[in-house]
C-alpha cells in the first residue's frame, strides 16, 4: 500500500494557495513522513516543493465568495471530491492548503485500517466563540463534518462518499432546500457531512478522527515563534488584547492572509 497527502490549492485574486500549500508541504513530510501532491491549474515557481503536481483545469463553477475577513474573492474549491480520482496512492490524506501540520498526530489515523475519517468537531483556540452552531447546518441543524482534512484508502467506501459529495454538488439546488440550507453557496464541508449521512443510511455512525479540529479565527492574528510554535492574538470581550500560544498543535487557520505572512517570513 501506497500512502501520501494530497492538498488542493488553485490560487485566486488575494490568496497564493499554490505557496501555502508548498510550504506546508515540507510540514507533511517533517512530522507525518509522507509524499505530497498538490492540485492545481498552475503550480508556477513552486513545483520542486512536491513529489507529484497534478494539473487540473479551473473549475468553472467557481463562485464569489467572502474569504473571511479579507474582502470577496473567486473561490475554486469545487473540486474536492475529485480527490480519489486524482489521487496517486491507495491510501490518501487530503488536506486544506490553510491547514498547519505542525505534529505527527495524523498518524495515528493514517496507520489506523479504516476506510475513510475525517474531522466531526472543531472549536475556536481562544474558546471565545461557542461552535455548537457551526458545527452544525440547516435548519434541523444536522451534524456537519469537516473537510479540511480526510483520509481515505482506495475502497468501495471511500468510493461512495466521494461520489455522493458529487452529486450533491451538481444538484446543490436541490439540496440546499432540502436540508434547509439559508447558505445558497456550496460548501465541501456541506457536501461531506450530506454524503456521510447518505454512506451511513443516515445513521450518522461514523469513524471520526478522535479529537477536536483547533480552529484560528478570521479575526486573529497569528505569528510564528519557532518552528511548531504559534501565537494567536485576539480582542476578548472587552476589547482587550490577548495571546495564546499553540505550541506542537495543528491548526486550521481560517485567516489566509495571516499564515501567507508566516509562509513569506518563516521563523
Amino acid at each position: 500500500m501506497t500512502t501520501g497527502a494530497l492538498i488542493f490549492a488553485i490560487n485566486n485574486e488575494t490568496v497564493d494557495y499554490v505557496g501555502l500549500a508548498a510550504w506546508n508541504a515540507a510540514n507533511v513530510r517533517r512530522h507525518l513522513k509522507l509524499p505530497v501532491a498538490v492540485v492545481t491549474d498552475h503550480v508556477g515557481d513552486h513545483a520542486a516543493c512536491f513529489d507529484h503536481v497534478i494539473t487540473v483545469p479551473r473549475p468553472l463553477d467557481a463562485r464569489q465568495r467572502d474569504i473571511n475577513l479579507e474582502g470577496r474573492a473567486t473561490w475554486y474549491n469545487t473540486n474536492r471530491m475529485d480527490a480519489y480520482d486524482l489521487s496517486p496512492w491507495t491510501r490518501t490524506v487530503v488536506l486544506d492548503a490553510d491547514y498547519v501540520v505542525a505534529t505527527d498526530r495524523l498518524r495515528v489515523m493514517i496507520e489506523h485500517e479504516i476506510d475513510f475519517a475525517c474531522y466531526g468537531r472543531a472549536y475556536d483556540v481562544t474558546a471565545r466563540n461557542d461552535f455548537a452552531m457551526l458545527n452544525t447546518f440547516g435548519s434541523f441543524l444536522m451534524p456537519m463534518w469537516w473537510a479540511t482534512v480526510m483520509i481515505f484508502n482506495r475502497s468501495r467506501t471511500a468510493d461512495l462518499i466521494f461520489g455522493c459529495m458529487r452529486m450533491v454538488r451538481d444538484n446543490w439546488a436541490h439540496y440546499r432546500n432540502l436540508y434547509g440550507n439559508r447558505q445558497a453557496l456550496f460548501r465541501n464541508d456541506h457536501a461531506l457531512s450530506i454524503a456521510l449521512g447518505i454512506e451511513t443510511g443516515h445513521t450518522l455512525i461514523t469513524q471520526d478522527i478522535p479529537w477536536d479540529l483547533a480552529t484560528v479565527m478570521p479575526d486573529c492574528a497569528l505569528q510564528q515563534l519557532s518552528q511548531d510554535h504559534y501565537r494567536v492574538v485576539y480582542q476578548d470581550g472587552q476589547g482587550r488584547a490577548r495571546w495564546i500560544d499553540c505550541c506542537d498543535q495543528d491548526l486550521h487557520v481560517m485567516s489566509k492572509s495571516q499564515l501567507g505572512k508566516i509562509v513569506a517570513n518563516p521563523a
